[in-house]
């Protein structure tokens, strides 16, 4: 329970840190955004992606791990999607970024420093960034890029090959598949390019939070009346649904207990990733959802881990 009130406290702390430099530097504001959102995207999360994938036995947490995080995301998105459709005929170009922002979690920034200090091990964060990147995020955005080309809200002289290529071959994506391949085959980098990379890394996860908490500045959450009662199931979905698929489905099918089990759910229950609001943004489809479940999942998410460390820890 220390390490997940630590780790929470740490997340929060930065996360506070951008939200005060969007009030006290107000005319600062949009220009360390800009320079932070490219240098995080290009540089310092690749980094972090590689040094995690490079530096964990895949073997192990793709036999368990992985799959336990595929079946969540997959059954949460599935039946939020479904079950919306059946209450509030929630149009097609709304459906798959809600159903993204219900099971597409933050497990980049706020996972990382919650998997070391609650459970002790990155093991549980990997094997959701190898679920995401690698095979969750590609299929959203192949069904992001068919939901555009049907809404003609892309270039109509861009093949939809071409256009979903650009989307997965972004340096995220790239730098977790070398990662991987490294973890695989026992590659290692000589030290003098692995510590370079290794203390880029290291700063994207307070860069990423900075960022997030600048972005919080002006939000009005729940301002559109007509779309609460969606965002109230997809949060639900997320916040207390996803955890709770993922208890069942790492101790009842799989069998884990103690801290396994516990890493599992934690990760469950993270925020939704930011990364859901960039991808809708760059199919341009409609991103009142997600970037309402962002919000109140962020908010919600700690006394959600604190119950089930109590509970489980």
């Amino acid at each position: 329970m220390q390490g997940v009130i630590q780790g929470f406290t740490i997340v929060l702390i930065l996360i506070g840190l951008g939200l005060a430099v969007s009030v006290f530097l107000p005319r600062k504001r949009e220009a360390i955004s800009k320079g932070l959102t490219p240098l995080i995207f290009y540089i310092t999360n690749p980094c972090l992606m590689f040094i995690l994938l490079s530096d964990t036995d895949l073997r192990a947490v793709i036999g368990v791990f992985a799959p336990i995080a595929l079946i969540t995301a997959v059954l949460t998105g599935g039946l939020y999607a479904l079950l919306a459709r059946a209450l509030f005929k929630t149009p097609g170009s709304r459906l798959p970024a809600a159903a993204m922002s219900t099971s597409y979690v933050n497990a980049g920034n706020i996972g990382v420093p919650l998997a070391l200090y609650a459970v002790g091990s990155t093991s549980p964060v990997v094997s959701v960034l190898i679920a995401q990147l690698l095979i969750i995020a590609p299929v959203y955005l192949c069904i992001f890029a068919l939901t555009s080309r049907k809404n003609r809200e892309l270039q109509v002289n861009q093949h939809l090959g071409i256009t979903i290529l650009k989307s997965i071959a972004n340096p995220v994506t790239i730098a977790t598949f070398v990662g991987a391949v490294f973890s695989l085959f026992g590659w290692k980098l000589p030290e003098v390019l692995h510590s370079p990379i290794q203390m880029l890394g290291d700063a994207s996860i307070p860069l990423l939070l900075m960022a997030f908490g600048m972005a919080l500045y002006g939000q009005h959450p729940l301002s559109d009346k007509a779309l609460r009662p969606e965002i109230y199931l997809a949060t639900f979905f997320k916040v207390l649904f996803m955890p709770i698929l993922a208890w069942v489905v790492a101790h009842l099918v799989f069998g884990l207990e103690g801290l396994e089990l516990l890493g599992v759910v934690i990760m469950a229950a993270l925020p939704t990733a930011q990364n859901v609001l960039l991808f809708s943004q760059q199919f341009k489809l409609n991103i009142s959802i997600p970037r309402e479940v962002i919000l109140t999942s962020t908010i919600l998410t700690i006394p959600v881990v604190l119950l089930a460390t109590f509970l489980i820890g």
